[in-house]
Protein backbone atom coordinates (compact mmCIF):
# COMPACT_ATOMS: atom_id res chain seq x y z
CA UNK A 1 0.00 0.00 0.00
CA UNK A 2 1.57 3.53 -0.64
CA UNK A 3 0.84 5.07 2.99
CA UNK A 4 2.74 1.68 4.31
CA UNK A 5 5.43 2.31 1.51
CA UNK A 6 5.83 6.22 2.16
CA UNK A 7 6.02 5.57 6.15
CA UNK A 8 8.33 3.05 5.46
CA UNK A 9 10.91 4.93 3.85
CA UNK A 10 10.39 7.68 5.70
CA UNK A 11 11.68 5.45 8.86
CA UNK A 12 14.35 4.35 6.89
CA UNK A 13 15.60 7.91 6.19
CA UNK A 14 14.81 8.86 9.72
CA UNK A 15 17.57 5.84 10.93
CA UNK A 16 20.08 6.70 8.09
CA UNK A 17 20.05 10.07 9.53
CA UNK A 18 20.38 9.24 13.34
CA UNK A 19 23.48 6.52 12.26
CA UNK A 20 25.46 7.98 9.39
CA UNK A 21 27.66 4.54 9.55
CA UNK A 22 25.25 2.62 8.33
CA UNK A 23 24.48 -1.06 8.39
CA UNK A 24 28.19 -1.67 8.74
CA UNK A 25 27.82 -0.17 12.39
CA UNK A 26 29.30 -3.36 14.28
CA UNK A 27 26.09 -2.72 17.06
CA UNK A 28 23.12 -4.98 18.08
CA UNK A 29 20.02 -3.80 16.11
CA UNK A 30 17.96 -2.23 18.56
CA UNK A 31 16.90 0.53 16.50
CA UNK A 32 16.02 0.89 12.71
CA UNK A 33 19.48 0.18 11.17
CA UNK A 34 20.67 -2.89 9.49
CA UNK A 35 22.54 -5.73 11.85
CA UNK A 36 25.85 -5.47 10.52
CA UNK A 37 26.75 -8.47 8.22
CA UNK A 38 29.95 -9.78 10.69
CA UNK A 39 26.60 -10.14 13.33
CA UNK A 40 24.34 -12.23 11.05
CA UNK A 41 27.17 -14.74 10.35
CA UNK A 42 28.08 -14.99 13.98
CA UNK A 43 24.49 -15.53 14.24
CA UNK A 44 24.01 -18.37 11.55
CA UNK A 45 27.29 -20.05 12.66
CA UNK A 46 25.52 -20.19 15.94
CA UNK A 47 22.46 -21.36 14.72
CA UNK A 48 24.13 -24.15 13.26
CA UNK A 49 26.39 -25.02 16.55
CA UNK A 50 23.06 -24.40 18.58
CA UNK A 51 21.24 -26.82 16.11
CA UNK A 52 24.17 -30.01 16.62
CA UNK A 53 22.96 -29.63 19.89
CA UNK A 54 19.66 -30.67 20.07
CA UNK A 55 19.56 -34.04 19.35
CA UNK A 56 22.61 -35.67 20.62
CA UNK A 57 21.36 -36.02 23.96
CA UNK A 58 18.80 -37.76 22.56
CA UNK A 59 20.31 -40.11 20.20
CA UNK A 60 23.75 -40.86 21.97
CA UNK A 61 21.62 -42.56 24.83
CA UNK A 62 19.32 -44.61 21.93
CA UNK A 63 22.66 -45.91 20.80
CA UNK A 64 23.68 -46.82 24.36
CA UNK A 65 19.91 -47.91 25.99
CA UNK A 66 20.80 -51.57 26.10
CA UNK A 67 23.99 -50.43 28.43
CA UNK A 68 22.52 -47.78 30.25
CA UNK A 69 19.61 -50.31 31.37
CA UNK A 70 21.84 -53.15 32.60
CA UNK A 71 23.76 -50.43 34.32
CA UNK A 72 20.78 -48.78 36.36
CA UNK A 73 19.01 -51.86 36.30
CA UNK A 74 15.81 -50.36 34.80
CA UNK A 75 12.85 -52.70 33.34
CA UNK A 76 11.30 -51.88 29.95
CA UNK A 77 8.39 -50.10 31.54
CA UNK A 78 11.02 -47.75 32.83
CA UNK A 79 13.44 -47.46 29.97
CA UNK A 80 9.87 -46.49 28.08
CA UNK A 81 9.23 -43.93 30.79
CA UNK A 82 12.88 -42.57 30.43
CA UNK A 83 12.42 -42.39 25.89
CA UNK A 84 9.50 -40.31 27.12
CA UNK A 85 11.71 -37.63 29.04
CA UNK A 86 12.15 -35.51 26.15
CA UNK A 87 8.37 -34.95 24.88
CA UNK A 88 7.51 -34.45 28.04
CA UNK A 89 10.32 -31.77 28.63
CA UNK A 90 9.68 -29.95 25.79
CA UNK A 91 6.26 -29.47 26.35
CA UNK A 92 6.53 -28.37 29.62
CA UNK A 93 9.39 -26.22 29.27
CA UNK A 94 8.82 -24.85 26.15
CA UNK A 95 5.77 -22.90 27.14
CA UNK A 96 8.57 -21.06 28.81
CA UNK A 97 10.44 -19.94 26.13
CA UNK A 98 8.04 -16.61 24.77
CA UNK A 99 8.08 -15.52 28.19
CA UNK A 100 12.00 -15.54 28.88
CA UNK A 101 12.51 -14.32 25.45
CA UNK A 102 10.57 -11.25 26.27
CA UNK A 103 12.53 -10.60 29.54
CA UNK A 104 15.88 -11.29 28.45
CA UNK A 105 16.16 -11.79 24.70
CA UNK A 106 15.95 -14.66 22.29
CA UNK A 107 19.53 -15.03 22.53
CA UNK A 108 20.44 -14.48 25.84
CA UNK A 109 17.74 -17.83 26.31
CA UNK A 110 19.57 -19.38 23.68
CA UNK A 111 22.63 -18.81 25.36
CA UNK A 112 21.63 -20.26 28.75
CA UNK A 113 20.03 -23.18 26.89
CA UNK A 114 23.41 -24.71 25.82
CA UNK A 115 25.09 -24.11 29.17
CA UNK A 116 22.32 -26.33 30.30
CA UNK A 117 22.77 -29.00 27.72
CA UNK A 118 26.64 -29.28 28.81
CA UNK A 119 26.00 -29.03 32.48
CA UNK A 120 22.80 -31.91 31.83
CA UNK A 121 25.20 -34.00 29.55
CA UNK A 122 28.19 -33.97 31.96
CA UNK A 123 26.22 -35.05 34.88
CA UNK A 124 23.46 -37.77 34.41
CA UNK A 125 26.23 -40.33 33.23
CA UNK A 126 28.07 -40.35 36.65
CA UNK A 127 24.72 -39.58 39.52
CA UNK A 128 24.66 -43.54 40.11
CA UNK A 129 20.83 -43.71 39.98
CA UNK A 130 18.26 -43.87 38.11
CA UNK A 131 16.02 -40.65 39.12
CA UNK A 132 19.40 -39.13 38.97
CA UNK A 133 19.48 -39.93 35.48
CA UNK A 134 16.25 -38.86 35.14
CA UNK A 135 17.01 -35.48 36.26
CA UNK A 136 20.14 -34.62 34.37
CA UNK A 137 18.70 -35.53 31.40
CA UNK A 138 15.40 -32.95 31.99
CA UNK A 139 18.02 -30.83 32.97
CA UNK A 140 19.84 -30.84 29.56
CA UNK A 141 16.24 -31.23 27.78
CA UNK A 142 15.09 -27.78 29.01
CA UNK A 143 17.89 -26.11 27.19
CA UNK A 144 16.94 -28.42 24.07
CA UNK A 145 13.00 -27.11 24.55
CA UNK A 146 13.60 -23.50 24.84
CA UNK A 147 16.43 -23.87 21.92
CA UNK A 148 13.49 -25.58 20.03
CA UNK A 149 11.06 -23.06 19.97
CA UNK A 150 12.91 -19.91 19.73
CA UNK A 151 14.97 -21.21 16.16
CA UNK A 152 12.03 -19.93 14.32
CA UNK A 153 12.17 -17.08 16.18
CA UNK A 154 15.81 -16.06 16.06
CA UNK A 155 15.01 -17.02 11.85
CA UNK A 156 12.02 -14.83 11.34
CA UNK A 157 13.91 -11.11 13.51
CA UNK A 158 17.36 -11.76 11.70
CA UNK A 159 16.74 -13.80 8.61
CA UNK A 160 13.08 -12.15 7.35
CA UNK A 161 13.69 -12.70 3.97
CA UNK A 162 15.55 -15.86 4.09
CA UNK A 163 13.12 -17.83 6.24
CA UNK A 164 13.22 -21.48 4.06
CA UNK A 165 17.04 -20.99 3.31
CA UNK A 166 17.94 -20.51 7.20
CA UNK A 167 14.94 -22.87 8.27
CA UNK A 168 17.00 -25.55 5.88
CA UNK A 169 20.63 -24.63 7.51
CA UNK A 170 19.59 -25.37 10.75
CA UNK A 171 17.49 -28.59 10.25
CA UNK A 172 19.93 -29.44 8.23
CA UNK A 173 22.85 -28.87 11.27
CA UNK A 174 19.87 -30.92 13.61
CA UNK A 175 19.85 -34.05 11.07
CA UNK A 176 23.25 -33.74 11.41
CA UNK A 177 23.60 -33.98 14.60
CA UNK A 178 21.33 -36.15 15.48
CA UNK A 179 23.26 -38.64 13.01
CA UNK A 180 26.75 -37.82 14.21
CA UNK A 181 25.66 -38.71 17.79
CA UNK A 182 23.80 -41.95 16.54
CA UNK A 183 26.90 -43.14 14.62
CA UNK A 184 29.60 -42.60 16.59
CA UNK A 185 28.28 -43.28 20.13
CA UNK A 186 29.31 -47.00 20.42
CA UNK A 187 32.77 -46.66 18.25
CA UNK A 188 33.92 -43.48 21.01
CA UNK A 189 32.41 -46.12 23.61
CA UNK A 190 34.46 -48.59 22.80
CA UNK A 191 37.76 -46.03 22.50
CA UNK A 192 37.05 -44.61 25.95
CA UNK A 193 37.62 -47.94 27.60
CA UNK A 194 34.08 -49.54 27.03
CA UNK A 195 32.23 -47.08 29.34
CA UNK A 196 28.73 -45.77 28.76
CA UNK A 197 28.91 -42.88 31.10
CA UNK A 198 31.36 -41.62 28.83
CA UNK A 199 30.48 -42.40 25.58
CA UNK A 200 27.19 -40.47 27.25
CA UNK A 201 29.61 -37.45 28.67
CA UNK A 202 31.54 -36.54 25.57
CA UNK A 203 28.51 -34.71 24.16
CA UNK A 204 29.00 -32.08 26.41
CA UNK A 205 31.93 -30.76 24.76
CA UNK A 206 29.67 -29.98 21.68
CA UNK A 207 27.24 -28.06 23.63
CA UNK A 208 29.92 -26.36 25.17
CA UNK A 209 31.85 -24.87 22.14
CA UNK A 210 28.00 -24.19 20.94
CA UNK A 211 27.62 -21.60 23.89
CA UNK A 212 30.25 -19.15 22.27
CA UNK A 213 28.72 -16.99 19.51
CA UNK A 214 25.44 -16.76 21.61
CA UNK A 215 27.47 -14.56 24.52
CA UNK A 216 27.59 -11.77 21.76
CA UNK A 217 23.44 -12.01 21.90
CA UNK A 218 23.52 -11.88 25.74
CA UNK A 219 23.48 -8.22 25.60
CA UNK A 220 20.52 -7.89 23.88
CA UNK A 221 17.83 -7.30 25.21
CA UNK A 222 15.60 -5.98 22.61
CA UNK A 223 12.69 -8.54 22.32
CA UNK A 224 12.50 -10.58 18.87
CA UNK A 225 9.95 -9.00 16.53
CA UNK A 226 7.58 -12.64 17.08
CA UNK A 227 7.82 -12.24 20.80
CA UNK A 228 4.35 -10.60 21.92
CA UNK A 229 5.99 -7.49 23.98
CA UNK A 230 4.39 -6.28 27.56
CA UNK A 231 4.94 -3.07 27.05
CA UNK A 232 2.47 -1.08 24.24
CA UNK A 233 5.20 -0.23 21.92
CA UNK A 234 4.52 2.56 19.10
CA UNK A 235 3.96 0.74 15.19
CA UNK A 236 7.17 2.33 14.43
CA UNK A 237 9.34 0.35 16.25
CA UNK A 238 12.14 -1.59 14.00
CA UNK A 239 12.10 -5.28 15.19
CA UNK A 240 8.78 -5.80 13.70
CA UNK A 241 9.32 -3.83 11.10
CA UNK A 242 11.82 -5.97 10.23
CA UNK A 243 9.89 -8.89 10.51
CA UNK A 244 7.55 -8.62 8.56
CA UNK A 245 9.63 -7.28 5.13
CA UNK A 246 9.88 -9.83 2.61
CA UNK A 247 6.31 -10.84 2.86
CA UNK A 248 3.33 -10.55 1.07
CA UNK A 249 1.21 -9.13 4.10
CA UNK A 250 -1.13 -6.14 4.36
CA UNK A 251 -0.19 -3.21 6.46
CA UNK A 252 -2.44 -4.20 8.79
CA UNK A 253 -0.84 -7.37 9.74
CA UNK A 254 2.28 -5.82 10.54
CA UNK A 255 1.43 -3.98 13.24
CA UNK A 256 2.39 -5.52 16.99
CA UNK A 257 -1.00 -4.42 18.55
CA UNK A 258 -3.02 -7.07 16.27
CA UNK A 259 -0.23 -9.70 18.56
CA UNK A 260 -2.71 -9.70 21.74
CA UNK A 261 -5.64 -9.95 20.14
CA UNK A 262 -4.78 -13.36 18.37
CA UNK A 263 -6.51 -16.48 20.05
CA UNK A 264 -4.39 -19.16 18.73
CA UNK A 265 -6.56 -21.79 20.14
CA UNK A 266 -9.32 -20.79 17.97
CA UNK A 267 -7.54 -21.53 14.70
CA UNK A 268 -8.31 -24.92 13.28
CA UNK A 269 -4.49 -24.38 11.17
CA UNK A 270 -2.99 -24.35 14.38
CA UNK A 271 -4.24 -27.27 16.15
CA UNK A 272 -3.75 -29.11 12.67
CA UNK A 273 0.03 -27.79 12.90
CA UNK A 274 0.14 -29.12 16.71
CA UNK A 275 -1.33 -32.59 16.08
CA UNK A 276 1.13 -32.98 12.81
CA UNK A 277 4.15 -31.81 15.23
CA UNK A 278 2.75 -34.21 17.83
CA UNK A 279 2.81 -37.16 15.89
CA UNK A 280 5.97 -36.71 13.70
CA UNK A 281 7.66 -36.10 16.93
CA UNK A 282 5.48 -39.32 18.11
CA UNK A 283 7.33 -41.31 15.64
CA UNK A 284 10.82 -39.37 16.16
CA UNK A 285 11.26 -40.18 19.57
CA UNK A 286 10.12 -44.06 18.66
CA UNK A 287 12.99 -44.59 16.23
CA UNK A 288 15.45 -42.59 17.99
CA UNK A 289 14.74 -44.33 21.52
CA UNK A 290 13.70 -47.89 20.18
CA UNK A 291 15.03 -48.71 16.84
CA UNK A 292 18.47 -49.76 17.36
CA UNK A 293 17.18 -52.06 20.17
CA UNK A 294 14.64 -53.45 17.03
CA UNK A 295 17.58 -54.07 15.20
CA UNK A 296 19.57 -55.44 18.03
CA UNK A 297 16.79 -58.06 18.76
CA UNK A 298 16.80 -58.96 14.59
CA UNK A 299 20.19 -60.52 15.48
CA UNK A 300 22.18 -56.94 14.12
CA UNK A 301 24.88 -55.99 16.23
CA UNK A 302 25.03 -53.09 18.61
CA UNK A 303 27.48 -50.84 16.54
CA UNK A 304 26.11 -51.79 13.22
CA UNK A 305 22.63 -50.85 14.65
CA UNK A 306 23.81 -47.51 15.65
CA UNK A 307 25.16 -46.99 11.97
CA UNK A 308 21.57 -47.68 11.05
CA UNK A 309 20.01 -45.25 13.31
CA UNK A 310 22.51 -42.63 12.26
CA UNK A 311 21.43 -43.42 8.75
CA UNK A 312 18.09 -42.51 9.33
CA UNK A 313 18.92 -39.56 10.67
CA UNK A 314 21.62 -38.99 8.20
CA UNK A 315 19.00 -38.96 5.50
CA UNK A 316 17.76 -35.19 6.97
CA UNK A 317 20.87 -33.63 6.21
CA UNK A 318 20.10 -32.82 2.74
CA UNK A 319 16.39 -33.21 2.83
CA UNK A 320 15.83 -31.19 5.88
CA UNK A 321 17.96 -28.46 3.50
CA UNK A 322 15.91 -29.27 0.52
CA UNK A 323 12.35 -29.90 1.81
CA UNK A 324 11.88 -26.52 3.80
CA UNK A 325 13.04 -24.61 0.38
CA UNK A 326 10.03 -26.57 -1.56
CA UNK A 327 7.63 -26.46 0.60
CA UNK A 328 8.42 -22.44 0.90
CA UNK A 329 7.65 -22.27 -2.90
CA UNK A 330 3.93 -24.63 -2.67
CA UNK A 331 1.06 -22.72 -1.35
CA UNK A 332 0.25 -26.17 -0.34
CA UNK A 333 2.35 -28.57 1.52
CA UNK A 334 -0.43 -31.56 1.90
CA UNK A 335 1.95 -33.59 -1.24
CA UNK A 336 4.63 -33.39 0.79
CA UNK A 337 3.09 -34.45 4.13
CA UNK A 338 1.51 -37.68 2.00
CA UNK A 339 5.10 -38.66 0.71
CA UNK A 340 6.60 -38.98 3.83
CA UNK A 341 3.84 -40.61 5.42
CA UNK A 342 3.77 -43.00 2.60
CA UNK A 343 7.42 -43.42 3.33
CA UNK A 344 6.88 -44.37 6.70
CA UNK A 345 4.06 -47.21 6.32
CA UNK A 346 6.68 -48.79 4.09
CA UNK A 347 9.48 -48.62 6.59
CA UNK A 348 7.50 -49.49 9.65
CA UNK A 349 6.16 -52.70 7.29
CA UNK A 350 9.56 -53.65 6.38
CA UNK A 351 10.39 -53.53 10.07
CA UNK A 352 7.08 -55.95 11.11
CA UNK A 353 8.08 -57.92 7.78
CA UNK A 354 11.76 -58.52 7.72
CA UNK A 355 14.00 -56.24 10.23
CA UNK A 356 17.38 -57.52 9.56
CA UNK A 357 17.23 -58.75 5.88
CA UNK A 358 15.89 -55.32 4.86
CA UNK A 359 17.68 -53.21 7.32
CA UNK A 360 19.61 -50.66 5.26
CA UNK A 361 16.22 -49.86 2.87
CA UNK A 362 13.90 -49.15 6.41
CA UNK A 363 16.71 -47.38 7.70
CA UNK A 364 16.28 -44.88 4.45
CA UNK A 365 12.59 -44.52 4.24
CA UNK A 366 12.13 -44.05 8.04
CA UNK A 367 14.90 -41.31 7.65
CA UNK A 368 12.62 -39.60 4.78
CA UNK A 369 9.46 -40.34 6.87
CA UNK A 370 11.14 -38.44 9.77
CA UNK A 371 12.13 -35.14 7.76
CA UNK A 372 8.01 -34.16 8.35
CA UNK A 373 10.14 -32.12 11.46
CA UNK A 374 11.94 -29.88 8.90
CA UNK A 375 8.70 -29.92 6.96
CA UNK A 376 6.66 -28.54 10.41
CA UNK A 377 9.13 -25.89 11.21
CA UNK A 378 8.37 -24.28 7.89
CA UNK A 379 4.72 -24.41 8.27
CA UNK A 380 5.19 -22.66 11.37
CA UNK A 381 6.89 -19.57 9.53
CA UNK A 382 4.78 -19.98 6.72
CA UNK A 383 1.41 -19.97 8.38
CA UNK A 384 1.34 -16.85 10.49
CA UNK A 385 1.47 -13.41 8.45
CA UNK A 386 3.54 -11.40 12.06
CA UNK A 387 6.81 -12.17 13.60
CA UNK A 388 4.32 -12.24 16.47
CA UNK A 389 2.15 -14.73 14.83
CA UNK A 390 5.09 -17.16 14.62
CA UNK A 391 6.35 -17.27 17.95
CA UNK A 392 2.77 -17.97 19.27
CA UNK A 393 2.29 -20.52 16.89
CA UNK A 394 6.01 -21.71 17.41
CA UNK A 395 5.08 -22.11 20.63
CA UNK A 396 1.73 -23.38 20.85
CA UNK A 397 2.31 -26.22 18.22
CA UNK A 398 5.77 -27.13 19.66
CA UNK A 399 4.22 -27.12 23.41
CA UNK A 400 0.94 -29.22 22.34
CA UNK A 401 2.38 -31.42 19.84
CA UNK A 402 4.99 -32.46 22.04
CA UNK A 403 2.75 -32.97 24.86
CA UNK A 404 0.69 -35.51 22.73
CA UNK A 405 4.15 -37.22 21.73
CA UNK A 406 4.20 -37.92 25.78
CA UNK A 407 2.53 -41.44 25.50
CA UNK A 408 3.87 -43.28 22.17
CA UNK A 409 7.96 -44.01 23.69
CA UNK A 410 6.02 -45.29 26.64
CA UNK A 411 3.63 -47.17 25.17
CA UNK A 412 6.03 -48.80 23.08
CA UNK A 413 8.34 -49.49 25.83
CA UNK A 414 5.02 -51.00 27.70
CA UNK A 415 4.06 -53.11 24.65
CA UNK A 416 7.46 -54.48 24.08
CA UNK A 417 7.86 -55.69 27.59
CA UNK A 418 4.13 -57.14 28.06
CA UNK A 419 4.17 -58.55 23.94
CA UNK A 420 7.91 -59.82 24.10
CA UNK A 421 8.24 -58.76 20.53
CA UNK A 422 8.09 -55.83 18.34
CA UNK A 423 5.14 -56.63 16.31
CA UNK A 424 2.60 -55.14 17.97
CA UNK A 425 4.89 -51.65 18.57
CA UNK A 426 5.82 -51.70 15.22
CA UNK A 427 1.90 -51.96 14.34
CA UNK A 428 1.25 -48.95 16.47
CA UNK A 429 3.87 -46.97 14.77
CA UNK A 430 2.78 -48.02 11.37
CA UNK A 431 -1.05 -47.15 12.67
CA UNK A 432 -0.11 -43.13 13.91
CA UNK A 433 1.13 -42.10 10.28
CA UNK A 434 -2.74 -42.61 9.20
CA UNK A 435 -3.93 -39.37 11.57
CA UNK A 436 -0.51 -37.93 10.55
CA UNK A 437 -0.69 -37.45 7.42
CA UNK A 438 -4.49 -36.06 7.68
CA UNK A 439 -3.66 -33.61 10.07
CA UNK A 440 -0.15 -32.16 7.78
CA UNK A 441 -2.84 -31.90 4.98
CA UNK A 442 -4.96 -29.46 7.14
CA UNK A 443 -1.86 -27.55 8.28
CA UNK A 444 -0.53 -27.27 4.90
CA UNK A 445 -3.75 -25.58 3.71
CA UNK A 446 -2.88 -21.77 2.19
CA UNK A 447 -4.19 -20.00 5.09
CA UNK A 448 -2.61 -18.41 7.97
CA UNK A 449 -3.78 -18.29 11.28
CA UNK A 450 -4.77 -14.62 11.70
CA UNK A 451 -7.17 -15.87 9.36
CA UNK A 452 -9.09 -17.80 11.61
CA UNK A 453 -8.39 -16.22 15.09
Amino acid sequence: MPDDETQTQTLNRGGAARTPAGPQAPRLPGAAEAPAPWLLRLIAVGLVLAALNLRPAITSLGALLEEVRDGLHMSGSVAGVLTSVPPLCFAVFGVMAPRLARRFGAGAVVCAGMVAIAAGLVIRPYIGSTAGFLAASALALMGIAVSNILMPVIVKRWFPDRVGTMTGLYSMALALGTALAAAVTVPLTSAMGGSWQSGLAVWAVLAALAVLPWIVLVRDRTPAPGTPAPDRSAPDRSAPDRSAQGRSASGTASRPADAPALRITRSRTAWGLACFFGLQATAAYITMGWMPQIFRDAGVSAGTAGVLLAVTMAMGVPLAFVIPRVAGRLKQQGPIVVVLGLCGLIGYGGLYLAPAAGAWVWAVLLGVANCAFPLALTMIGMRSRTGAGVVRLSAFAQSTGYLLSIPGPLLVGVLYQHSGGWGLPIALMAGLMIPQMVAGVLAGRDRTIEDEC
